[in-house]
């Protein structure tokens, strides 16, 4: 077989074709994205500018930064698992708000197929859809995690 030089397979982007599934998939996804890379800017920069009160005061930051996670959790007052979200009106743990978001994109991304693939009577694409949303939402809850 004779090897194809570079360049020489040119493709249309425009002439390919995208099923609607993906395209929904990758806008979700990319919506999703946006919008938590934009709550990490913006409250990074409220944080940063001092609109935010922090939780652990800035001249605490060199003491506490090298404890293990245990002593850190116990020095700051700070719970562990999803309590931070009792706290997530202090600008150093908002931050928090923005890592939820990006991670549960692709999990909002999922669902928004569910309905495309139900009308089309694909129920095995939406188990399947409902299985990963199951196993995100089971991983994110940390009921499998074991001790600190």
């Amino acid at each position: 077989m004779k090897p194809v030089e570079p360049g020489a397979l040119k493709v249309d982007p425009r002439s390919i074709v995208q099923p609607p599934e993906q395209l929904r998939y990758a806008r979700w996804l990319e919506a999703g994205t946006r919008f938590g890379l934009a709550a990490l800017v913006l409250i990074f920069l409220a944080y940063g500018l001092g609109l935010t009160e922090p939780h652990v005061p800035h001249s605490r930051l060199p003491e506490v930064w090298n404890l293990p996670v245990s002593q850190f959790l116990v020095a700051t007052g700070l719970p562990s698992g999803w309590g931070w979200v009792a706290h997530a009106h202090r600008g150093d743990i908002a931050n928090l708000i923005g890592i939820a978001v990006l991670t549960g994109a692709s999990l909002l991304a999922l669902l928004a197929l569910l309905p495309l693939y139900l009308r089309r009577g694909e129920r095995l694409y939406a188990a399947l859809c409902l299985a990963e949303v199951a196993v995100l939402l089971l991983a994110a809850s940390g009921v499998l995690t074991t001790g600190h």
